[in-house]
């Protein structure tokens, strides 16, 4: 599953919790703390591939009237190119390779930052961080139906992708979230 900007915070806080509920970890300040550091690094790897998509799609505009001629898929065209323009931007497509890469990264700032302590092997630690990527992507699908479901049971209808459907989404979201423990 791909992270979208917007969830870095609820899988940094899934996170945290997950490292506080570890039994070999130790927090040596809050849970607050630990969810920022793991956001900053997320959120670093999200505007990687963002400017890697920009790219993209600078391309994709510049060759426009080729494809056009070519009638060429542009979606996977745009997949194409962003999997040969990806290692010079950082990114790495597979998102378990990248999920793993990311929980080093998090687990590296965790350390230096002084903000864990273990006794135990890195990877112990890093697999506590990468199984709350793994978790948060296989609960999304299901948080997101949960959500849709209460929105349309209002007794008010809101539409898809107007501004109150979004404040509803989103709160019943960080709701769903709470209820299972996640944030």
């Amino acid at each position: 599953m791909r992270l979208k900007p917007n969830q870095s915070e609820f899988v940094a806080r899934k996170i945290a919790i997950d490292l506080i509920n570890a039994p070999f970890v130790r927090l040596l300040k809050g849970k607050d703390d630990v969810a920022a550091a793991a956001k900053k690094i997320i959120d670093e790897n999200l505007e990687l591939e963002k400017e890697l998509d920009g790219k993209v799609r600078e391309l994709i505009d510049e060759n426009y009237d080729e494809i056009e001629i070519q009638q060429a898929d542009e979606r996977q065209l745009f997949f194409m190119i962003k999997k040969r323009l990806a290692p010079e931007y950082g990114v790495i497509m597979n998102y378990d390779d990248r999920y793993s890469d990311i929980s080093h990264k998090i687990l590296d700032e965790l350390y230096e930052e002084y903000l864990i302590e273990y006794e135990v092997n890195d990877n112990q630690v890093k697999n506590v961080i990468f199984k709350a990527f793994k978790d948060f992507a296989k609960s999304y699908e299901e948080i997101d139906d949960v959500v849709y479901n209460k929105i349309r049971s209002l007794e008010k209808e809101v539409m898809p992708g107007s501004e109150e459907y979004d404040i509803l989404y989103e709160r019943y979201f960080k709701e769903e979230l709470v209820r299972r423990g996640m944030m």
